[in-house]
C-alpha cells in the first residue's frame, strides 16, 4: 500500500475512497458525479432519499475535539474564495483518518465556516456536538 503523500488532494481522495467504501458496505447505492464542479462527492441512495454527499477529512483540534471545514476554499485568478455549502448538499461524511471513523453530518446541524466534535467532556452542554452522536451507521438504524 503506498503511503500518503500528505498532500491535501491526496487526503481529499482517500477520504472519498473511504466514504465511497463504507457506504457501499452500509448498503446504500453510490453514484459519482462526472468532473470536478459539483459542491458535492458523491451521491448516496438509501433507498428511501438521495443524499448529496460533501466529504471533509477532520483533524484533531484539541485534547478531545476533531475539527473539519464546513465551506469550500478556491483560490481564481489569485484570489481566495470560501463558500458555504448550505443549499448545495445534504449531507458532511467526515473521516477521522486516526481512527478511520466516519461521521455522517446534515447540512442543518453543521455549523458556519469549521464544525467541532467532541469525544468527551466534564459538562453535558446542548451546544455540545458530541461525535458520538454522528458515527455513520446502516441507513435503516437511523
Amino acid at each position: 500500500m503506498r503511503p500518503s503523500t500528505g498532500n491535501t488532494k491526496d487526503i481529499g481522495d482517500e477520504t472519498e475512497a473511504k466514504a465511497l467504501t463504507t457506504l457501499i458496505e452500509l448498503g446504500y447505492s453510490v453514484s459519482v458525479p462526472f468532473g470536478d464542479n459539483d459542491p458535492y462527492d458523491l451521491i448516496a441512495d438509501d433507498g428511501d432519499q438521495l443524499h448529496r454527499v460533501q466529504c471533509k477529512t477532520a483533524w484533531q483540534n484539541k485534547e478531545h475535539t476533531i475539527r473539519f471545514n464546513t465551506h469550500s476554499q478556491t483560490t481564481k485568478n489569485g484570489d481566495y474564495h470560501e463558500k458555504p455549502y448550505t443549499g448545495r448538499i445534504d449531507v458532511f461524511l467526515v473521516r477521522y483518518p486516526p481512527t478511520e471513523t466516519l461521521y455522517w453530518i446534515p447540512i442543518e446541524e453543521a455549523t458556519v465556516q469549521k464544525m467541532e466534535l467532541r469525544f468527551e467532556s466534564k459538562i453535558d452542554h446542548p451546544a455540545i456536538n458530541w461525535a458520538s452522536d454522528y458515527e455513520l451507521t446502516h441507513p435503516n438504524d437511523a
